[in-house]
């Protein structure tokens, strides 16, 4: 704001009446001691455990063929759009922003407990934290959310205890998904709220949430004890509602007060008492009668029809007849075809394995970017878990790239045998990109420096890959892994692959008269081993089984691996060495930023080999937006890959749900964030190279455009297009 702005809102001020200058005064004392408090509030329950008993009814409004193939849906009977659920949980919650929820018991009009999809986390709701709902819904009580909202005091009540309470109305200053609209009570003195009502949308779900907090000077003061919620869900047309009534029954409720010093800076890794198993078979039950004794308040009569209606549709089942069971039985196999081939599956096959595998007709598994084109994957996984806690996962994936035209399989194994410190057994075969070997380095050599190096004129050899790996890591210490193996490849010429010896002309301008002898196959033997160091590594345990969360440190990975002769007729001698640094710090209650730094090296080469990194390398097949497109370059041509003995490069990315879009377009709450790129890379006969890149987020689609700069004189363009619908 600018002093000449300043002063003009100065003289406004000066001519309004007294009463409304004094309310506008009175209306910014009040957020801000709203604000202070909050900050006080948000980290001062340490822990608690409670009942969590909801009762829902579920409304489909419309729906068509496509209904059944939402993920997260139901199947519903023709004559029945109405059902009702109940459940009953245990809620475990432990600072920062940890809950556990383990349903107890279930009963309703649904074979399962289903839900409208998304919603069940919106009954673990912390208003006074920066973010309401894990890292969404940003709370109108955060520091600094003036910045986000704007607030007005619509009127002022009294309590029972004639102590004044406020009705502020926030609204978002912007359109997102991330903000939300609504009325909150705040009560003079203590300055917390009683009740609060937001309304928003999420993806696909549009909701209105009511929660009423516990009473003044009680241990629920700052929990909410009820809460209500009205749902919308809608889907290429189809539209579920649900109603839902939530009460809270805390049993045991820690203050940071109360608490030792020592748990609550965290000086502990372990956080296991803040996590179990998400379902507790052993006590899960769905006796219908065992819910008069649960239920906070009687079923309406609209609810008891739900009920009757039910058990009088399951009453009229009778046998069917032969022909009408054999109609059935073809009706469902269809069915489960089109499951398969159109939803993601899981299938128990007993009480210790699943099978899952990704559907076969589904946007998720498509991508396209300018460099790799229209790519395709699938996925199949079995996992077995045996009662020591060792598991035991096999896993498939198929691929292909419609562009290069090249089919990806891999097969993989994993046994888990010591979980307490994350050892695991891994055995892997497949095949990988086409590459070219060494001689690629030789013949870029040839060409000057100054020129422009175009791949596509270059008639160079690519190589297929059968790989072979077997290795073995443990943690030896909380954040410090150790992985040890071997890796064997077996590359064979990608054309004409019966010839024992092949000549390659080069083109005349290049190297004229450089001819190449190509064998028809190379064998390549290689030890490895692999450090992982993070820091400060939080983890639970699950039973015997270790599981890593998060850190605020970076993770350190060092890679080495040695080629040997004559070992599976192997004749590829080398040295690979590989450093990499990755880290994501939180710089703000929205914002979020992302660095990875990495440099490797093939040293000590005797004869051909392959130029073949591990932590530099580019998959061909779709891999996810935040997988990917943080650690790669967009528009590099995939053969730069394996072309240089040597990189270093770095990676920074800043992603923020406000940063261009606001500006430039009135309406943006279907994006849900953007991330500005800046990439560097330097190898032997390309460097310095630049990318800086712009992206968008939204729950069906991600995108992202990237201009390149090539020794700072060629300017390139690159582009990656991803779906997310339903995987975020």
């Amino acid at each position: 704001m600018t002093v000449r702005t300043l002063i003009l809102c100065g003289c406004l001020l000066a001519f309004l009446p007294q009463h409304v200058q004094a309310r506008l005064e009175m209306a910014d004392s009040i957020i801000s001691r709203m604000h202070h408090a909050a900050a006080q509030y948000m980290d001062y329950i340490y822990e608690y455990h409670a009942n969590l008993y909801i009762k829902s009814e579920l409304d489909i409004i419309r729906k068509n063929i496509g209904f059944r193939f939402i993920p997260g849906l139901f199947r519903s009977p023709k004559d029945a759009n109405r059902f009702i659920v109940e459940t009953y949980s245990e809620l475990h919650y432990t600072a920062p922003g940890i809950y556990d929820q383990k349903i107890k018991a279930y009963t309703g009009t649904l074979n399962q407990a289903r839900e409208v999809p998304g919603i069940t986390e919106y009954f673990n709701i912390n208003i006074y934290s920066p973010y309401m709902m894990g890292q969404r819904l940003f709370s109108p009580l955060a520091p600094n959310s003036n910045k986000y909202y704007r607030y007005v005091v619509d009127s002022v009540s009294c309590d029972a205890q004639q102590r004044l309470e406020y009705h502020i109305h926030f609204i978002p200053r912007n359109k997102s998904f991330q903000l939300v609209e609504g009325e909150m009570t705040i009560t003079e003195g203590a300055w917390s709220v009683r009740t609060i009502s937001f309304q928003g949308r999420s993806e696909l779900l549009q909701f209105h949430c009511r929660l009423q907090m516990g009473d003044i000077g009680t241990e629920k003061e700052y929990l909410p004890v009820k809460n209500d919620i009205d749902a919308c869900f809608s889907f290429a047309f189809n539209i579920l509602e649900g109603y839902y009534e939530a009460t809270i029954d805390y049993k045991d409720i820690r203050h940071k007060d109360n608490t030792p010093p020592d748990s609550v800076a965290r000086r502990n890794y372990n956080l296991t008492a803040s996590f179990s198993l998400q379902c507790d078979n052993s006590a899960y039950t769905n006796d219908a009668k065992r819910f008069d004794s649960l239920r906070t308040a009687p079923l309406t009569d609209a609810e008891e029809y739900i009920y009757k209606k039910y058990k009088s549709r399951m009453d009229s089942l009778r046998p069917a007849k032969r022909t009408d069971r054999e109609r059935t039985r073809r009706r469902d196999f269809w069915r489960s075809v089109s499951d398969f081939c159109l939803t993601d599956n899981k299938w128990e096959l007993n009480n210790n394995s699943t099978l899952r595998n990704s559907p076969f007709i589904n946007p998720l598994l498509f991508s396209y970017s300018k460099t790799n084109g229209i790519s395709y994957r699938q996925d199949l996984r079995l996992n077995t878990a045996f009662p020591n806690s060792h598991s035991l996962g096999l896993s498939a994936r198929l691929g292909y790239n419609f562009t290069h035209n090249e089919f990806y399989w891999s097969l993989g194994g994993e046994y888990e045998y010591w979980p307490e410190h994350m050892g695991r057994l891994r055995l892997n075969v497949g095949n990988g990109n086409r590459i070219g070997n060494s001689r690629i380095i030789d013949e870029l050599k040839e060409i000057p420096s100054d020129s422009v190096i175009d791949f596509d004129k270059l008639n160079l050899d690519l190589f297929q890959d059968l790989n072979f790996e077997i290795s073995n890591s443990f943690e030896i210490i909380n954040g410090l892994s150790l992985g040890v193996g071997f890796i064997f490849h077996r590359r064979t010429p990608a054309e004409h692959p019966d010839e024992s010896f092949r000549t390659i002309d080069l083109p005349e301008d290049i190297s004229a008269g450089l001819r190449v002898n190509v064998r028809p196959e190379y064998n390549s033997f290689a030890p490895r081993i692999r450090i992982e160091w993070t820091p400060g590594q939080y983890y639970y345990m699950n039973g015997r089984k270790k599981i890593n969360l998060k850190s605020r440190y970076p993770t350190f990975i060092l890679d080495y691996e040695r080629g040997l002769r004559d070992i599976f007729r192997s004749t590829g001698v080398y040295e690979r060495i590989e450093f990499d640094m990755q880290h994501h710090i939180r710089t703000g209650l929205l914002s979020n930023l992302y660095y990875r730094f990495g440099m490797g090296a093939f040293t000590n080469q005797e004869e051909t080999y392959f130029v073949d990194f591990v932590n530099f390398r580019k998959s061909n097949l779709p891999e996810g937006w935040n997988d990917e497109i943080g650690g790669v370059f967009q528009a590099l041509n995939s053969r730069w890959y394996n072309a240089s003995p040597y990189y270093i490069r770095a990676h920074v990315s800043y992603e923020a749900p406000f940063l261009l879009l606001r500006h430039l377009i009135k309406y943006t709450n279907h994006v849900q964030n953007e991330r500005l790129y800046l990439n560097m890379l330097t190898m032997d006969h390309l460097g310095p190279y630049f990318e800086v890149g712009y992206g968008v987020g939204t729950f069906v689609f991600d995108m992202g455009f990237f201009l390149s700069l090539e020794d700072f004189k060629n300017i390139g363009f690159g582009y990656k297009f991803t779906f997310e619908l339903f995987n975020k």
